[in-house]
Formats: structure tokens, sequence, C-alpha cells
């Protein structure tokens, strides 16, 4: 099939720049639901496992132990301001209310 000149060179922009706009909406999008509810997932549950060890290997009221509680309190308010989510690892659930203890692991706390 020939098509005039003038035909050709019009779809050769129109396909330009139709790429174009794809490749802007994609670079310029926000990151999906998904790929934030990874990232925090992700961020809350390493805080979680160093609080873990942390507990582990020096104590519930360990400066360690204090430190992790910290951390892991700091990803969970990033998420939840953020995404008005945060995940908790031990229950294997997203919370939409900030219902998070501060003083976390309390199971964990060493009888005298």
């Amino acid at each position: 099939m020939n098509l005039p000149h003038h035909w050709t060179y019009h779809l050769g922009k129109t396909a330009l720049l139709a790429a174009a706009l794809t490749a802007f909406a994609t670079v310029g999008a926000p990151p999906s639901r998904a790929d934030h509810n990874v990232q925090c997932q992700k961020r809350i549950s390493k805080a979680d496992h160093k609080l873990h060890e942390a507990i582990e290997h020096h104590g519930y009221k360990s400066s360690e132990a204090e430190h992790a509680r910290h951390e892991l309190s700091e990803a969970r308010e990033h998420c939840f301001t953020t995404y008005h989510e945060w995940w908790d690892e031990d229950s294997q659930s997203w919370h939409s209310d900030r219902d998070w203890k501060d003083e976390d692991h309390e199971h964990y706390h060493e009888h005298p």
C-alpha cells in the first residue's frame, strides 16, 4: 500500500507524539498501591525483624532494642502518614488505623 508522502509524514509524527506521551505518562505516574504496599511491607518487616533480633541478643530494655523499636515506629508512621495504612508483621495484615503500640513486642518482656 503506497500512501502519499504527506500522509506517511503525519502518521509518523502522530506515532512519535503518541509514544512520547505514553513515556511521559508512565514516568510521571505515581507508584501504584501495590508498589507502595510492597515497599512499606518490606520496610516494616525489616524493622520488625531487627527489633526481634535486638531483644533476643541484648534484652527487651536494652538500648539496641529501644533503637530498633524507634525505627519500627518510624517505618510504621511513614507508611501510615503517606498511605494511610501500615503493615503488622505479627498478624500479617494491613491496618488502616494508627493502632500500633510504641512499646512493641511486650510479650518478650523479661520477667525478674
